[in-house]
C-alpha cells in the first residue's frame, strides 16, 4: 500500500497552495494534483483546478474482476454567504474506459459495459485451461455540473463537541455526455453537550444515484457500498446491499446511513486527540428505480434489493477513535441486532464483523 500527500499552503507566497495525493493498493491507484487560489477576487471566492487518475481493478477488494481507468479534471469555485457557510459550483470533465471480462465478472457490470458509452468486445485464449473467453468493455466521456452547499458551525473539524454540519451536493451529466446520470448527497450532524461531560453525536446521511435517457444504471464505479465503520458498523465492509453471482459485493444507487452516538467525557489533555463512545447504528445499500437483476447463489432465484424489501440492518457498540502521527485510528467493538443468515441456495445472508479497524479521517 502506498499512500502520500504533499502541499505547499503558501505558494509564491500569495496564500495558494498545491497539492499531491499519491495513494496506492492491491485494487486501487489514485492520483491526484490541484491548485487552489482562496483569493480569486475581491469576495474571497476560492477556486481549485484539479486533475485525477484512478485505476480501480476491482469494486472492493474482495469483489470480481472489474478494470475502471478514469481520467477527470476541472475547476471548483467556492463561494462564502457568511462566516459559516458556503456554496460550490463547478464542472469535471471524465474518460473512462471499463473492461469485464466473461468468467470472473459480475453479471450486472458485463451487461452494463455492453450497453452503455462505446462497446467492444475482444476474445482471449487461457493457455493454462486451453479456454476462450471474452472481455466485454466500454470507453465514455462525461461531463458533470456540479454544485453544493455547506453549513458547519462545530467548534472544530476534529472531535467536535458542540455545533452541527449540514451539506448537500449534486452532480449531473450535462448533454452531450456519451453516459447520462445524476447524483446526489446529502449529510447532517450534531453534537448536543450533555451534564458531566457527555455528548450526543448524531450523523445522517442519504446518498441516491438515477440514470437519465438512454444510460440503463449510473457507472457501476459510482455506486455505493454499506457496512464497516463509515455506515453500519458490526456488519463487514462494503457487504451490504446487493451482491453478484458470487455472493461479492456489487453496490447500490441508494444509500442510508445513521450512526447515534453517547460521546464519553475525556481528561482535557485527551480531549483533542482520543474518543471513547457507545454507538446505535443503521443503514442500508438498494437498488431503486433501475433494472438491474440480482440473483441467490443458486444463479436462478431473483433477490430483490429495494428498500421496501430489505429494511434497514441496526447494530450496537462500543468505538475508540484515536489521532496519532500516522493518522486517525478507529476501532470499534460491534454487535449486529437483525443481521439475516442466508439458506445458502436462494438468498446470501448478512456478513458479521465485529471488530473492525480503519486508518483515514473523521472530518
Amino acid at each position: 500500500m502506498l499512500n502520500g500527500s504533499y502541499a505547499d499552503s503558501d505558494f509564491l507566497g500569495s496564500g495558494q497552495r498545491i497539492a499531491v495525493n499519491l495513494n496506492g493498493g492491491a485494487f486501487s491507484k489514485v492520483y491526484t494534483i490541484s491548485h487552489t487560489n482562496p483569493y480569486t477576487n475581491i469576495d474571497n471566492v476560492q477556486r481549485t483546478e484539479s486533475i485525477t487518475f484512478s485505476d480501480v481493478t476491482q469494486f472492493v477488494s474482495s469483489s470480481s474482476n472489474f478494470s475502471s481507468q478514469t481520467l477527470s479534471l476541472g475547476p471548483t469555485w467556492a463561494y462564502p454567504i457568511s462566516e459559516f457557510m458556503y456554496v460550490r459550483m463547478g464542472l469535471a470533465f471524465n474518460s473512462s474506459h471499463l473492461l469485464t471480462n466473461s468468467l470472473s465478472s459480475a453479471i450486472q457490470a458485463q451487461e452494463w459495459v455492453q450497453q452503455n458509452g462505446h462497446p467492444f468486445n475482444r476474445l482471449a485464449h487461457d493457455d493454462a485451461t486451453n479456454n476462450y473467453y471474452v472481455f466485454y468493455g466500454t470507453d465514455f466521456h462525461t461531463l458533470e455540473a456540479i454544485s453544493g452547499w455547506d453549513w458547519d458551525t462545530r467548534n472544530r473539524t476534529l472531535f467536535a463537541d458542540r455545533g452541527f454540519r449540514q451539506n448537500i451536493s449534486f452532480s449531473v451529466t450535462v448533454p452531450g455526455s456519451n453516459v447520462t446520470y445524476w447524483i446526489a448527497n446529502y449529510q447532517f450532524i450534531k453534537y448536543v453537550p450533555l451534564i458531566h461531560g457527555f455528548t450526543l453525536s448524531f450523523l445522517e446521511g442519504a446518498d441516491y444515484g438515477a440514470p437519465l435517457g438512454d444510460t440503463t444504471a449510473i457507472p457501476p464505479y459510482r455506486q455505493f457500498f454499506g457496512g464497516g465503520p463509515d455506515n453500519v458498523r458490526g456488519f463487514r465492509e462494503t457487504f451490504l446491499g446487493p451482491r453478484d453471482q458470487f455472493g461479492n459485493p456489487y453496490g447500490g444507487n441508494f444509500r442510508i446511513t445513521s450512526q447515534n452516538e453517547l460521546i464519553f467525557p475525556m481528561p482535557s489533555k485527551y480531549a483533542q486527540t482520543a474518543r471513547v463512545s457507545a454507538f446505535f447504528d443503521m443503514g442500508g445499500v438498494y437498488y431503486q428505480g433501475t433494472h438491474e437483476t440480482f440473483y441467490g447463489p443458486d444463479g436462478v432465484t431473483p433477490e430483490c434489493w429495494s428498500f421496501r424489501c430489505e429494511g434497514l440492518k441496526k447494530s450496537f457498540g462500543v468505538a475508540v477513535q484515536w489521532l496519532a502521527p500516522l493518522g486517525l485510528f478507529r476501532f470499534s467493538l460491534g454487535v449486529p441486532i437483525n443481521a439475516q443468515s442466508g439458506n445458502g441456495l436462494t438468498t446470501w445472508g448478512d456478513e458479521r464483523e465485529v471488530f473492525q479497524f480503519s486508518v483515514g479521517n473523521a472530518f
